[in-house]
């Protein structure tokens, strides 16, 4: 047996003995009293009592080891051409000035403080001034609407709200505080003091109860780090929620640290002075796991890059931060490669680029195609590795090991399970299948340190949510099977998985199958109802930007190629060449919209879209096809959008 199937035995049949040494190498005032606290399932609870501070442990521990004059954070923005540096020791002083700040307002352990900053490193400095006074962050994405940043307000009730005066987009300017001002005008609670940091590119006048950033921490003294108990609440970070409110994912302070350090060291391969890099917003899980806090705990560096992968100013941009600053591990999303390999199919701009320090690229957020994979694997040269996870996790549930020397590895998969996570598919009922079976994915209970406590002041959804249906099991409410070696292939949403005529087939293996064509840059497929079979699939293909083949030609191409490829039954014969897909910010794509357009039932945009005007594209499209069948769209895009969006 490798050493990674003897940790997985050991993390099933002894939890508390496999976890317990992660968590003594972190620094405890007093050591914790459990381990794990199985009294109230499925609310479980790691390493309770005890006094710990992650912010000591990502920044105090690492100055006392001597290690104050490495950096700690690479700051790099393509948009305005900004670049900063900070070692550990700047990087306290920020942090503990800070914090200094926020107790000069009245911030105390237990309140909340709520966080709407663009990509700057003072969206990390916030996160880990609040987790220094044991109060409670809730980041929400910069450029959120007045109306939902409203809704995290009312629901978290923070003591205090950081902001800065703009965000800056390729496309321009993003001032944020009349939308602070519009939230906190139409929120029911009361938020004692706002403050400010000030952009170069858009100062703003500050009103009653608005104070400037750097005044203040100029007049601040530093503090220290207050003890709290390791189970104790470190951040909420909500997620969208199928009846319009939020979900505020709960997330603790030792057992978050413990599932952290393990995964930088084991999956990653991320030590002491390594740079890591993820391309992703701090506003998302990835940015609170992979940008802040995970790195920092390792005692690596971390990069906060403000810009895209395109545009900014062209497809070159990610191998330019890489080999700018010795990236060893860059960590994005699918859509960010596929946007790359949109503008650039051939690499060209990669061979301009010093790579060499570049050991390993990791995807998730979204199900990646086998082209896309080996797309970049080809130009890069390194592994590339599809892993999974959710914002409920707080870091992975599949992945390959880099920095297990014997762990197994197979390309074109989600990974084997993580230590701590019994991962299985299940049918309907609640009963295991075998491998190659679509089933819904679930995890025994309990899971591995660091994932979700609850849902912030709401057990009762929480448990409806994800531990309703298969009493014992976490419901991830993705899709998907494993092979006979154990490694997972994640679909997608269990919503994704479609019925045709009596047959299961996963929207997700047929984006797959599309993706394959070699003028497709990007895919969606959906299902739509259907009298006579239950539901259809309609496909929607982004051509490369070098394309030659006419839209009709490419249509006709994907169609047969299905065919071969799943027969008849799939009965794929609907599909649509557009020019965009419609996504969140994170690049998730807006499949359940898009459904919803082509059934005519009511939606609602989502406030994470990334560009409202997609959803017109996607209306062009379904019209283009005959959908809705027998009607018009009888509600326009326009008439669903809000000035607020």
């Amino acid at each position: 047996m490798t050493s990674l199937h003897l940790m997985r035995a050991k993390a099933a049949e002894h939890p508390e003995q496999f976890w317990a040494p992660v968590a003594d190498s972190l620094r405890w005032q007093k050591p914790y009293e459990q381990a794990l606290d199985r009294s109230k399932a499925p609310f479980y609870r790691w390493f309770c009592g005890g006094e710990f501070n992650i912010c000591d442990n990502a920044i105090d521990r690492h100055v006392d080891a001597g290690r104050g004059d490495q950096l700690a954070i690479i700051v790099d923005s393509s948009i305005t051409g900004r670049k900063e540096q900070y070692t550990y020791n700047q990087l306290l002083d920020e942090v503990s000035r800070l914090a200094g700040v926020l107790s000069n307002h009245g911030v105390n352990k237990g309140d909340r403080v709520v966080v709407y900053m663009p990509m700057l490193e003072q969206a990390l400095f916030a996160m880990l001034a609040c987790a220094r006074l044991g109060a409670i962050h809730s980041v929400v994405f910069g450029g959120f609407s007045a109306k939902e940043l409203g809704k995290r307000i009312d629901d978290a009730k923070p003591k205090m709200l950081l902001t800065a005066s703009c965000g800056i987009e390729p496309k321009g300017i993003i001032e944020y505080m009349p939308i602070v001002r519009k939230a906190l005008e139409q929120c029911a609670h009361h938020v004692d003091s706002t403050l400010v940091w000030q952009r170069k590119r858009c100062v703003v006048t500050l009103e009653s109860r608005e104070y400037d950033w750097r005044e203040e921490a100029a007049n601040a003294d530093p503090v220290g780090c207050t003890w709290v108990r390791g189970e104790d609440p470190l951040y909420i970070l909500y997620t969208s929620g199928t009846t319009g409110k939020p979900k505020g994912v709960q997330r603790g302070h030792a057992d978050y640290a413990t599932g952290l350090v393990w995964s930088m060291e084991n999956i990653y391969n991320i030590h002491a002075g390594d740079v890591f890099w993820s391309a992703s917003d701090v506003g998302w899980v990835v940015g609170h796991s992979y940008i802040c806090y995970a790195p920092l705990l390792a005692g690596a560096t971390t990069v906060v890059y403000e810009g895209k992968p395109v545009g900014t100013p062209d497809a070159g941009a990610f191998w330019r931060v890489i080999a700018d600053y010795g990236v060893k591990s860059l960590f994005t999303a699918p859509t960010a490669i596929r946007a790359i390999r949109r503008e650039d199919s051939q690499g060209k701009l990669v061979e301009q680029y010093d790579l060499s320090k570049l050991e390993s690229v990791f995807l998730a957020g979204e199900h990646s195609d086998a082209k896309t994979l080996d797309w970049v694997n080809d130009k890069l040269g390194v592994p590339v590795i599809d892993h999974w996870w959710q914002t409920e996790t707080g870091w992975p549930i599949t992945a390959c090991f880099m920095g297990i020397d014997d762990a197994p590895y197979k390309p074109f998969n989600s990974g084997l399970a993580v230590p701590g996570h019994q991962v299985c598919a299940l049918d309907d009922r609640g009963h295991p299948v075998g491998a190659h079976t679509m089933g819904n994915i679930a995890i025994r209970l309990p899971m591995a340190p660091g994932t979700l406590q609850t849902l912030w002041l709401n057990d009762e959804r929480c448990e409806e949510a994800y531990f309703s249906q298969y009493p014992g099991y976490y419901l991830t409410g993705d899709s998907g099977h494993y092979d006979e070696d154990g490694f997972w292939h994640v679909m997608g949403r269990i919503d994704d998985v479609i019925n045709v005529a009596g047959h299961r087939l996963s929207t997700g293996e047929m984006e797959e199958i599309l993706s394959e064509h070699p003028d497709v840059a990007e895919v969606a497929v959906i299902g739509v109802k259907n009298r006579l079979k239950g539901q259809v699939p309609i496909g929607f293909i982004v051509k490369k930007s070098t394309s030659k083949n006419d839209n009709e030609t490419i249509k006709a191409q994907v169609i047969e190629h299905m065919r071969d490829a799943l027969g008849a039954l799939a009965v794929f014969k609907l599909v649509t060449v557009v020019d965009k897909l419609p996504k969140t910010r994170s690049g998730k794509i807006l499949r359940a919209t898009m459904r919803s357009m082509a059934d005519d039932t009511p939606y609602d945009i989502p406030a994470t879209i990334e560009d409202p005007h997609a959803l017109d594209i996607i209306k062009a499209g379904l019209r283009e096809l005959g959908y809705p069948r027998n009607q018009e769209l009888d509600i326009s895009i326009v008439e669903h959008q809000t000035k607020d969006i």
